[in-house]
């Protein structure tokens, strides 16, 4: 074979490479959102996923939740990519679930080797009462921490048994690095803890797999255009509170980031060029942080 067809082999075979070739995804949160764009951008660079949605609304939470069409959409998206996805309805807040979900998933792709713990949600209200507090409290803390621990506990054991290495990111928050808030406001805090939880999580869990190769970082979104921001509760409280919008600003002159600008931060800790990169919490917040 010449060197002109050598070059045109070798430029072909990385094009047709991609990063996460053999690897399977378990999202959750993947209806729509962050978790959808994550799905689809990680199967574009070879992997498989394993979807999971709860499909159900909640009832502390002011916007409707993904739906079973939603989650059919994410599985469509990825089957037009040429990669197979297993798509399941289950709930975070429950681990039987969730290992349930594992178990289907890896009947069929045969393995996992990236979590991407997205669930989440916001709950704040324009009536806190205590016992709207309390609820909100409750309902978000379930959902955003404890339904991030439920996903590492689901996948962590197999992934410890295959003994392959992996990676594990859990979605946090800017809120989760330094909180936020407006003068006079209640109801954020609850959210802030939950974000601020997971980053316990994440140096607990780093520490644990570590002798495994499994590595485990958080991510801190400032806000995303996706429905938690674009609904009708965030629009009433940007209007109640107007010192918080400030407050939520980046340094840079952007007001919102792209679900995919996220996907691209999950696609690195998922990949290999960060193989050594563990408990770690990496900011994708156009300078939020930096204020």
């Amino acid at each position: 074979m010449g060197e002109d067809a050598l070059a045109i082999t070798h430029t072909f075979g990385e094009i047709i490479m991609g990063q996460l070739d053999g690897k399977v995804a378990f999202i959750t949160g993947a209806g729509r959102g962050q978790g959808r764009s994550h799905a689809v951008r990680l199967a574009e660079e070879g992997a498989d996923i394993i979807a999971v949605d709860c499909c159900v609304d909640i009832a502390e939470v002011g916007y409707p939740m993904a739906s079973e069409a939603d989650l059919a959409e994410t599985e469509r998206l990825v089957n037009e990519l040429d990669r197979r996805i297993v798509a399941v309805k289950a709930d975070v807040r429950e681990i039987g679930q969730l290992r349930a979900a594992v178990e289907r998933g890896v009947a069929e792709l045969g393995h996992i080797d990236v979590v991407s713990a997205n669930a989440g949600i916001s709950t704040m209200s324009l009536e806190p009462t205590d016992d709207v507090l309390s609820d909100c409290w409750d309902a978000t803390l379930e959902v955003n921490c404890k339904g991030v621990w439920n996903t590492v506990r689901a996948c962590a054991p197999g992934m410890m048994e295959r003994n392959q290495g992996g990676s594990i990111i859990l979605t946090s928050s800017t809120a989760g690095l330094k909180g936020f808030g407006s003068p006079g406001m209640l109801g954020s805090e609850s959210y802030a803890a939950s974000k601020f939880g997971v980053v316990g999580l994440m140096k607990c869990f780093a520490q644990s797999l570590a002798p495994y190769m499994i590595r485990v970082n958080t991510i801190h979104p400032c806000p995303v255009d996706t429905m938690m921001i674009n609904n009708d509760q965030m629009t009433a409280f940007l209007t109640s509170f107007p010192d918080l919008g400030a407050s939520l600003s980046n340094l840079m002159p952007i007001a919102t980031l792209a679900p995919r600008d996220i996907s691209d931060a999950v696609l690195f800790l998922a990949s290999d060029a960060s193989r050594y990169i563990t408990g770690v919490q990496l900011p994708v917040d156009a300078g939020f942080n930096a204020k």
